[in-house]
């Protein structure tokens, strides 16, 4: 049994012996893979910032200019709305003829028992909506050139 069991021990000793250079492969290969994956992943990470950025600036040149096109949809919409008030002149920073538009509507209820009253408030609400409704019909680009660059207060 000693010969049986040396042979056993020898045979033990041979497949531990496989197993060890089997599992060194499979390390070295693992290794291999895990640097592959890690080389992978920094390419991954380096593309994703270079998109990023291209998105960025394309972005801001994109949006360079958003502030006339949400400067232009509120000023038309509050214009129509409650242009009588003159809310969108102060929008666009037209402090004077937001005042005036104002002013005007203040004084039209104040006199609204008089027949005059009636006509200041229509007038200021048809120059709201008008000029709402120019502003709706504009380019974001002609709006932009017209009423924030150009400064143009009226119509």
């Amino acid at each position: 049994m000693s010969e049986e069991n040396k042979d056993l021990g020898d045979k033990a000793e041979d497949a531990f012996d496989s197993a060890k250079e089997k599992a060194s492969e499979l390390g070295e290969k693992a290794s291999e893979k895990f640097d592959d994956a890690k080389e992978a992943a920094s390419d991954f990470a380096d593309d994703a910032k270079k998109t990023a950025n291209e998105f960025a600036d394309s972005a801001k040149e994109a949006f360079s200019g958003a502030g006339g096109e949400n400067k232009k949809v509120l000023a038309g919409v509050l214009a129509i709305i409650v242009g009588s008030l003159g809310v969108h002149k102060f929008i666009l920073g037209y402090k004077k003829e937001g005042i005036i538009l104002l002013v005007a509507t203040v004084i039209g209820y104040a006199t609204m028992c008089f027949v005059i009253g009636s006509f200041i408030v229509m007038a200021t609400a048809i120059v709201g909506l008008i000029e709402g409704i120019i502003y709706l019909t504009k380019s974001d680009e002609e709006f932009y050139n017209t009423y924030q660059a150009g400064q143009k207060p009226w119509f």
